[in-house]
């Protein structure tokens, strides 16, 4: 066996063992939060992660990967093995055109401009894009998403707009120094979700609540996420 064959069947390793652990935490946190596993979706993030990886992941049951950058997911995609896909990254409005169509849902979606354009064009393609407003729940200047004082009111303007179906709310919180100040945010989030949701506005379905991450995935969990982004505690640390 070749050194690089080697490591390889390491790194396949780990990732089945990975998934297993992370598994059983979702499941653990999910019965204390009065739920079932079931109701939680594991999303494997694959940003920097080579195709045989992702198969692997994909092989050992995730049905789900998302992907920060366009040009990355799509030079991959040809790879990849049957698998539903999201874009969870910052999206510029010049990379509409080529993401459109190409996943099934775009999380990060932060403003109204952006989101006419995914409706222009995926009108023209014929089709309705699923997606989830990217909400600033920490109010940071140093990350999109709508600004928490203007949530609800812009949610309301993306339900106006044909061409795209809002599914749910997406956030990553700051930064946290321990647990109990990451699920006051997850908490929050959680609170207007399902403010949203009992207002049973037209062409909203306040199905999913995408928060959760590989360092704080169980406590989004207790709090009420119902898709959780790991990536580097499935595939190991990021090379860049």
């Amino acid at each position: 066996m070749t050194e690089k064959q080697s490591v390889d069947a390491m790194r396949f390793a780990d990732i089945e063992y990975n998934l297993s652990v992370i598994r059983e935490r979702i499941a653990k946190a999910a019965e204390q939060s009065g739920r079932s596993a079931d109701d939680i979706t594991l999303m494997a993030v694959t940003k920097t992660v080579e195709p045989e990886y992702i198969n692997h992941a994909i092989d050992c049951g995730i049905n789900l990967i998302g992907e920060n950058k366009v040009q990355e997911y799509l030079g991959k995609k040809p790879f990849l093995r049957n698998c539903e896909a999201h874009l969870i990254g910052h999206l510029q409005t010049n990379k509409v055109r080529q993401i459109v169509g190409e996943v099934s849902m775009i999380q990060s979606v932060d403003s109204i401009r952006l989101a006419n354009e995914i409706a222009k064009r995926s009108l023209a393609a014929g089709i309705t894009t699923d997606i989830l407003a990217e909400i600033n729940v920490g109010g940071e200047d140093s990350k999109s998403g709508i600004e928490w004082d203007s949530a609800e009111e812009t949610i309301a303007q993306l339900a106006e707009i044909k061409g795209i179906r809002l599914q749910g709310l997406m956030a990553i919180p700051p930064v946290c120094e321990n647990s109990d100040e990451a699920r006051m945010f997850f908490s929050k989030m959680r609170r207007l979700f399902v403010d949203i949701r009992d207002k049973k506005l037209d062409n909203i379905n306040m199905s999913v609540l995408s928060m959760g991450m590989s360092s704080d995935y169980c406590e989004a969990v207790l709090e009420g996420s119902t898709l959780v982004r790991v990536g580097s505690s499935i595939f190991g640390k990021r090379i860049y």
